[in-house]
């Protein structure tokens, strides 16, 4: 590099940048905006207003303060531009410069609204008397010829143009809009048509429809008679349906009809609308077209406003006869287009189960059902919340002892959890399935906790999330199924935790527990909405499945474990000899009252109470009669309680079970007693880590 120091006789120093004065700067801002700024600017905090364009009205405006940084704002009403702006002054500002420049663009901000306030009012005044010296529109307007309809109250201008007026719900007009014989369409200039409506016929009438254009609304009201609001635009059909929803109540029928025009844009609004304010779209099916381009086309107008209902009241004779069996997507136990839940405590193999079951369906070798099963095969999105080092392992260990390719499973599963209930995290779920153009068959969330925003324990957050999986199971046509925990109290251990809105939602729920030896697991149906609730079964956790290619930083083989087919520990079941079957349903209820209910007290079970055992027991043993015969219940119920009064009696004779000393609690006696301990140890080390 050259030494500059002679030339320049001494060290050379980069000059600073050049700064042009805040005002050049301003219109330079403005230029850049699009708008056509003036030849010289003012900054003494008033407002200024320009030609911003061709036409000669001052639309475009600009109220800087000069003093300390100059700053305010600039934009233009006809365009709807309203920018903050700040002078470059060729450093960093310091913290008191920034606030001073924050008060005044918030000045700038305020001076700007009370202008467009007073600009609204005036236009609104000019718009009044223009309307009060208004003609009559008649059908013979060029306009109104050509599209085949009549004025509905509209005026024409002095000079030829119609007018419709925009107003508030009220009926007080804030600005005009006109339509020329060619179809031309302008607002008053400065008016404020946002949110402002024109109404057609009864405004009291049901359903009211709203639509964009005044054409579209006089033909809906002449093919239907009832009311009909002009929005004027797609953009303003939302703040519209808003301000009528508010007018008519929330029970008010809404019907919101947008044109079908090539960007899209009056569907995106409309559809918007409804969503947001709870109204019925609709829309003519050729794109360029509105309603009364429809109409002039020879469309049945009534049919596509009011399409006819079929299929959600049906005659019973159609009910009863028409063959209506349920559909599964593994028999017996996962229901379709269902909403199901499996729960169990932290680390009981609730996600092994799930997986197994999803790679199954997913799975096109028909080869590998659960429990031999029918299974009905179909695409599978697993909504994965947490774990996702070790679901990928479980993936290529079932991959791996099923000798499956990975090819032949249709399984996505998501990156990363989101917050299901809330619009944005639907959205995103929906968007990312809808990318892969085909419709799944199940989709998992697992676990609930990590898709959920807000409090499982709520009701109201509850109800939010399964309307989310509801809009799910309709959109696509399948069914959700929810892994959760179960609760960590001893009696919860049985159920899901949280609300009960859970479990009253669910078609299907099931509980998943471990047995001491982590290997041993038994699926408990809770619920069987549609069906009869199957038998428990016992799978069993495979452990040790090395997976090829997978070794951790020592060079040591990765393995992991998959479910297969199980049977019932043989330990687990006591000899029942001498018990008739009334008695050995006796023994089965009070295993599943001391699994399920049992209390721990110090590392130990402590009994099941009797009114528990009481309870399973007389979920097996229904009444038999008439609920409306009192005296029928009466004798059953009496029938019932002497029954397991006896059953408990010879269950305690053969040293089956015994009671404490005050006969309130139960405990597994004689070679049930040491077999049995080992089912409640895991349940205390489940308790323990979910309390933790």
């Amino acid at each position: 590099m050259a030494d500059l120091t002679n030339i320049f006789n001494g060290p050379w120093i980069t000059p600073p940048p050049r700064i042009d004065p805040p005002e050049e700067q301003l219109i330079e801002a403005i230029a850049d905006a699009g708008l056509e700024p003036p030849e010289q600017v003012f900054l003494d905090g008033k407002i200024h207003r320009f030609r911003s364009g061709q036409k000669k009205d001052k639309t475009g405006w600009y109220v800087v303060f000069g003093d300390g940084i100059p700053a305010g704002r600039f934009g233009d009403w006809r365009e709807d531009i309203s920018q903050p702006w700040t002078a470059d002054i060729g450093r960093q500002l310091t913290y008191d410069e920034v606030e001073a420049r924050k008060r005044h663009i918030e000045e700038a901000k305020r001076i700007r609204d009370q202008e467009i306030e007073k600009l609204h009012d005036a236009v609104a005044l000019a718009a009044q008397r223009i309307w009060d010296g208004g003609t009559p529109a008649t059908a013979e307007h060029p306009y109104l010829k050509r599209k085949g309809v009549q004025p509905h109250g509209i005026k024409v201008s002095g000079e030829g143009k119609l007018m419709i007026p925009a107003c508030t719900m009220d009926g007080d007009i804030k600005t005009i809009q006109y339509i020329d014989a060619d179809g031309k369409k302008q607002f008053h200039q400065g008016g404020e048509a946002g949110g402002n409506v024109y109404f057609l016929g009864d405004e009291s009438e049901s359903p009211i429809y709203i639509a964009e254009g005044f054409a579209t609304a006089a033909t809906i009201h002449e093919v239907t008679g009832k009311p009909v609001v002009v929005a004027f635009s797609c953009h303003n059909l939302v703040e519209a349906t808003g301000k009528v929803r508010d007018k008519r109540g929330a029970l008010s029928e809404i019907v919101v009809v947008a044109d079908n025009d090539e960007s899209g844009m009056g569907e995106k609004m409309a559809r918007r609308a409804c969503e947001k304010h709870g109204a019925r779209f609709v829309m003519p099916p050729d794109v360029g077209d509105d309603v009364n381009d429809y109409f002039q086309k020879g469309g049945d107008v009534r049919t596509l406003l009011a399409p006819p209902l079929e299929g959600w009241l049906i005659s019973v004779k159609d009910f009863a006869t028409v063959p209506a069996p349920i559909p599964w997507l593994i028999k017996g136990w996962i229901p379709a287009n269902a909403l199901c839940m499996v729960h169990g405590p932290s680390g009981c193999g609730k996600t092994f189960v799930v997986l197994n079951w999803c790679m199954g369906i997913a799975c096109s070798d028909s080869m590998v059902a659960w429990e031999g099963l029918p299974t009905k095969r179909g695409m599978v999105v697993y909504l994965a919340g947490e774990g996702h080092h070790g679901l990928r392992a479980r993936v290529a260990a079932w991959l791996k002892y099923y000798e499956v390719k990975p090819d032949d499973v249709d399984l996505f599963i998501s990156a990363s959890g989101c917050d299901l209930n809330t619009p944005e995290g639907y959205l995103k779920v929906k968007s990312h399935i809808d990318a892969i153009g085909r419709k799944p068959v199940l989709i998992v969330v697992d676990t609930l906790h990590r898709f959920l925003s807000g409090d499982e324990n709520s009701a109201q957050d509850a109800k939010i999330m399964v309307d989310a999986c509801a809009g799910l199971q309709y959109e696509y046509g399948c069914s959700v199924l929810l892994v959760h925990h179960t609760g960590v109290s001893d009696e919860a251990q049985h159920r899901a935790r949280g609300s009960s809105a859970w479990k009253g939602a669910l078609n299907m729920e099931l509980s998943v527990a471990m047995r001491p030896n982590k290997e041993d697991l038994q699926l408990i149906c809770r619920k069987m909405k549609d069906g009869a609730e199957p038998e428990p079964v016992w799978v069993r956790l495979q452990k040790g499945v090395e997976i090829p290619g997978w070794f951790d930083d020592d060079g040591e083989q990765v393995t992991s474990a998959v479910i297969v087919k199980g049977e019932e520990p043989m330990e687990s079941t006591p000899k029942e000899k001498n018990l008739n079957d009334v008695q050995r349903i006796g023994l089965k209820t009070f295993r599943i009252a001391a699994e399920t209910f049992g209390q721990l007290k110090d590392g130990r079970f402590d009994g099941v109470s009797v009114d528990i055992w009481r309870r399973e027991f007389y979920k097996l043993q229904p009444l038999g009669v008439d609920e409306n015969d009192k005296e029928g219940v009466n004798k059953a119920q009496e029938k019932r309680k002497k029954a397991f009064q006896r059953v408990q009696d010879k269950l305690i004779n053969l040293e089956y079970v015994k009671p404490s000393e005050d006969g309130k609690f139960f405990f597994p006696a004689g070679a049930m007693a040491e077999i049995d301990a080992m089912c409640f140890e895991s349940r205390l080390k489940s308790y323990e880590t979910e309390k933790l």
